[in-house]
């Protein structure tokens, strides 16, 4: 690095890597210069292990996200950038954007993972997944629309099918979409309805393993499903999707085929890296897994290409003990730290450490006073795991402010009971009925 001309990193992303880079990228009195760009398609950092409270109406979007330039307002040396990057010029170090290009001496390549219906893209208009603003707020939508439309049913089987919920997938999330669906009906919304009970709401889990939360140990995953069927959830374990349709999905389990008219099907069973895991392996030759993220060195950048590293979601790292990093927001936000921290080792002529996760430990939440963690020393369930996911993730949002805001809702709703935003909000699709109506009038 010159000792004149800062050395410029782009960094493609702003999620947990991407951003928790950037803040370490701050300049220090007497160390290397860094000017640094972070270009991002939105111009605002998500906290996603949240977003299934948005899609249920616990928190607003505003709660779990910040813009870029309010968390990074005392980098001076970083700028933040809003642009989809779609190439890259690795012989002159550029990259692509929507808008123009941006030249690197470093590229830091963050951009996550999004949905995987694992060939089955025509079932992503029936059954929306959880990764965005977006797809949080189209799944609240739904959710509240059913217990509205079965409200004014004028039949028991279209009452039932709006009553209907069947969430895909028996991950973290899925088991916590399915978890804030049995509080919802079963607790939040009974008051609410005139001619429906939310009680008689049926949820139903889907996961093609054997069971619930297949990173967790037996005891925990057993206590876990214990948890979603004290509140009314119907797990069905060894079950695969084989089709989505409008009102209906069709699943194949131990008993055998099973047809379910469901007005609302969530899709938390899978994801694939994000597309400019291709431009990377076409541009750079580097490898890519079966779910497309990008084959990295120990110290996260690519096979001849010490000046391109990948962090997060994207990054397929293993370990010494052949284990890999897992995509989880701590080790997104640590492989972040160790990229910053290995360019000012550089600049200084050293050589850094390869990369190591320091497990601390994960937690899924269950509903209200319900949650399992593995906190690698100690395994807790119930009442005291739950408090402790409420601290760590009130902690762990980006903005103080967001952090009291947070703390003062969720101790609020659990004294009063009441559920912060159930709002019906974006353009609904438009029925039958009013189709042929407006046909008629043509």
């Amino acid at each position: 690095m010159s000792d004149t001309q800062p050395h410029r990193v782009v960094i493609v992303g702003g999620g947990f890597a991407g951003l928790f880079a950037a803040k370490a990228l701050k300049d220090r009195r007497g160390a290397a210069k860094f000017e640094v760009t972070l270009l991002d398609k939105r111009n605002f950092h998500l906290f996603q292990p949240l977003l299934y409270q948005v899609a249920t109406g616990s928190l607003v979007v505003g709660d779990i996200a910040t813009p870029h330039r309010v968390v990074l307002q005392k980098r001076r040396n970083v700028t933040p950038l809003i642009g989809t990057a779609y190439d890259l010029d690795v012989e002159n170090r550029r990259v692509i954007h929507e808008h123009g290009s941006l030249p690197y001496d470093t590229l830091i390549v963050a951009t996550g993972v999004k949905h995987h219906y694992f060939g089955n893209d025509h079932w992503r208009e029936f059954a929306p997944g959880l990764k965005t603003v977006e797809h949080a707020l189209e799944m609240r939508r739904r959710i509240f629309t059913a217990f509205e439309m079965a409200e004014q049913a004028d039949t028991d089987e279209e009452r039932q099918r709006q009553l209907t919920f069947v969430v895909v997938g028996g991950g973290p999330t899925g088991v916590e979409l399915a978890g804030a669906l049995g509080e919802l009906a079963n607790r939040t919304l009974v008051k609410d309805f005139r001619h429906i009970d939310p009680r008689d709401t049926r949820i139903v889990l889907v996961e093609g393993a054997d069971n619930v939360l297949p990173v967790y140990s037996d005891k925990l995953r057993i206590q876990a499903k214990e948890m979603l069927e004290e509140l009314g959830v119907e797990v069905r374990v060894s079950t695969m999707v084989k089709d989505v349709q409008k009102g209906r999905v069709l699943m194949s389990g131990p008993a055998g085929d099973e047809e379910l008219n469901a007005a609302t099907v969530l899709w938390a069973a899978g994801v694939r890296a994000s597309a400019f895991g291709e431009v990377l392996a076409e541009r750079t030759g580097v490898s890519l897994t079966r779910g497309g993220k990008v084959h990295v060195l120990r110290d996260l950048s690519l096979p001849n290409y010490p000046e391109i590293f990948v962090t997060g979601d994207l990054a397929h790292c293993e370990q010494d003990d052949g284990s890999v990093v897992p995509g989880l927001a701590p080790a997104a936000i640590q492989q972040g730290r160790y990229v910053a921290k290995l360019l000012r080792q550089r600049a200084l002529g050293k050589k850094a450490k390869p990369f190591r996760f320091v497990d601390k430990g994960s937690m899924a939440v269950i509903g209200r006073n319900r949650a399992i963690g593995d906190l690698g020393w100690t395994r807790i369930h119930g009442f005291p795991a739950w408090l402790l996911w409420i601290g760590i993730h009130i902690w762990s949002l980006i903005d103080p402010e967001q952090r009291l805001h947070v703390m003062v809702q969720w101790i609020w709703k659990y004294f009063s009971n009441r559920q912060g935003s159930r709002l019906i909000t974006g353009n609904p699709p438009k029925t039958a009925t009013f189709l042929r109506r407006e046909t008629s009038k043509s």
